[in-house]
């Protein structure tokens, strides 16, 4: 049976024994068209992990993806946002994360906001536990990511970018994936 994600306590368990999660959430890519806004997340219990993703979290009781989506934007950015301007989901995937304290797999729904320019995030909204993993955030390039410091999460997110100009392709199911911080086996 799978537990709350909101109770993790960030104390590193033997691999063997990390309780397994499950839920569903929905992520943003927001871009400028040229830039695309990414958080930097990090592992509590492996001191010195970082990787970078887009906004986006658990749908709660009664959300959809698309409300769970405006207000993980909200939450995480500071930006308020009126859910017709998102498109998709643009994409679906099952993603599981093995970290330090506990397994998680995440069915994602994927949208996309495109914004006239860059703000800078308010970190007003963050939950307790965003506020102890959450390392910053930063516009990077579509067409560099590659470049970036630590791992970007998805791999794939300047195709996923692009979708935004093919609704006739939507929702693109891009199967099952393993992003970890300490790996499941």
């Amino acid at each position: 049976m799978s537990e709350p994600f909101r109770t993790r306590r960030f104390q590193p368990i033997a691999p063997e024994l990390r309780p397994h999660r499950s839920r569903s959430a929905a992520r943003v890519i927001i871009t400028d068209g040229d830039s695309v806004l990414l958080l930097a997340d990090t592992d509590p219990g492996l001191p010195g992990t970082r990787w970078w993703v887009t906004p986006g979290g658990g749908i709660d009781p009664g959300e959809t993806p698309l409300t769970a989506a405006v207000r993980e934007i909200e939450e995480e950015t500071g930006l308020v946002v009126d859910a017709a301007r998102l498109l998709g989901p643009v994409a679906t995937r099952t993603v599981v994360h093995g970290y330090s304290d506990q397994v998680l797999s995440q069915t994602e729904a994927f949208f996309v906001l495109t914004v006239a320019e860059r703000f800078d995030p308010d970190a007003a909204g963050l939950t307790p536990d965003e506020q102890i993993t959450l390392d910053g955030w930063a516009w990077h390039p579509l067409d560099d990511l590659a470049s970036i410091a630590g791992p970007v999460w998805p791999s794939d997110l300047a195709e996923l970018a692009a979708l935004g100009a093919t609704p006739e392709r939507w929702p693109v199911d891009l199967g099952r994936v393993e992003e970890s911080t300490l790996p499941l086996d």
